[in-house]
């Protein structure tokens, strides 16, 4: 354990892997093991788009923030030598793209041992992230209509938890046909294409032309975000769940904005939740079965394919990607 596997973002659209030192742990902190990682839509904004980049070469491991491994060193009384975790660090600190996570025990869930396989397991992440944000700003959805910009997979968990939630109608939408697809198995009632303005006509054919009472925007891109204002109702209410894709100002019609009175949230910090409770929410709806997350996980690469994994992840409908994840496992 004196040297371990990393990957490494050296320039724009550039990560390597590396051979580096596994970092000694501090009083509180555990050493994970690593056996999945997950690449996340914000993950591509700063490894592709150089959002928030911090500096180049950026440290080892950076920006990875989705992870499950196992503890192999401890200092912390609350996680053992053998334990299972998901691991959430904040992705300005995260380092799960390290074969050896050394990180905070309070940024690790101890998962209970479970018959769902790890790298499914790892989903609890993204879907935890997807709890905080329907918590942090709650909004009652039973009977409503609901856009979905996005079938990642955000989008998708958004889309499952509104089924359960009891939405009315839920319309979601995507470039890619996998996605699509797993979108209607996850519970969409109307799933289109986001290509000219078959979007906004297929809201407004199943609202009477009013518009979605809710909309959520899980992509994270400038078009995307100024499109749902144009496709909620007036009075209704908005979720901007994605990272922009740039750190420049993002266009808003705010002459429709302040018309319709819509309300609009951004939510962040899922990582600081106290006990991690919606992380935690999420890996009991995935061991219970109430949830099929196989679709989901549609790519696992080896940590040395890593630069392949952000290429294909940054343009899924290559290979009908999902999501792209990376393992330490050996072959």
């Amino acid at each position: 354990m004196e040297t371990m596997r990393a990957g490494r973002m050296i320039g724009i659209g550039q990560m390597v892997c590396e051979e580096t030192e596994v970092w000694a742990p501090a009083e509180g902190d555990v050493v994970v093991r690593t056996q999945y990682a997950s690449i996340c839509g914000s993950d591509l904004h700063i490894v592709c788009h150089g959002v928030n980049v911090p500096q180049v070469p950026c440290n080892h491991g950076f920006p990875g923030h989705e992870g499950i491994g196992e503890v192999v060193e401890s200092r912390s009384p609350d996680l053992a030598v053998g334990d299972l975790v998901l691991t959430v660090p904040n992705a300005y600190v995260g380092t799960c793209f390290n074969e050896y996570q050394t990180l905070s025990a309070s940024h690790c869930l101890k998962l209970p041992p479970s018959a769902i396989p790890a790298e499914q397991m790892l989903m609890a992440q993204q879907m935890g992230t997807v709890i905080w944000a329907l918590r942090k700003n709650p909004v009652d959805v039973t009977g409503k209509t609901v856009v979905v910009l996005g079938q990642g997979s955000a989008g998708l968990f958004f889309t499952h938890l509104l089924r359960r939630a009891g939405a009315g109608t839920i319309i979601t939408t995507d470039l890619t046909a996998a996605r699509m697809k797993l979108s209607a198995e996850m519970g969409a009632d109307v799933v289109v294409a986001n290509t000219g303005d078959d979007l906004r006509q297929a809201v407004m054919d199943h609202t009477a032309g009013l518009g979605a009472d809710h909309v959520i925007e899980a992509v994270g891109r400038r078009e995307t975000l100024l499109q749902s204002v144009d496709l909620a109702r007036p009075d209704a209410t908005m979720l901007w769940f994605g990272l922009p894709d740039n750190e420049g100002p993002v266009p808003v019609n705010f002459h429709d904005f302040f018309r319709k009175r819509l309300t609009a949230w951004s939510v962040y910090g899922a990582q600081d939740e106290p006990d991690l409770a919606s992380f935690a929410a999420a890996a009991e709806i995935i061991m219970r079965g109430e949830i099929d997350v196989s679709g989901v996980v549609s790519h696992i690469m080896g940590i040395e394919d890593i630069n392949a994994a952000f290429t294909l992840a940054n343009d899924p409908a290559a290979d009908d990607a999902v999501k792209v994840s990376l393992s330490f496992n050996p072959d």
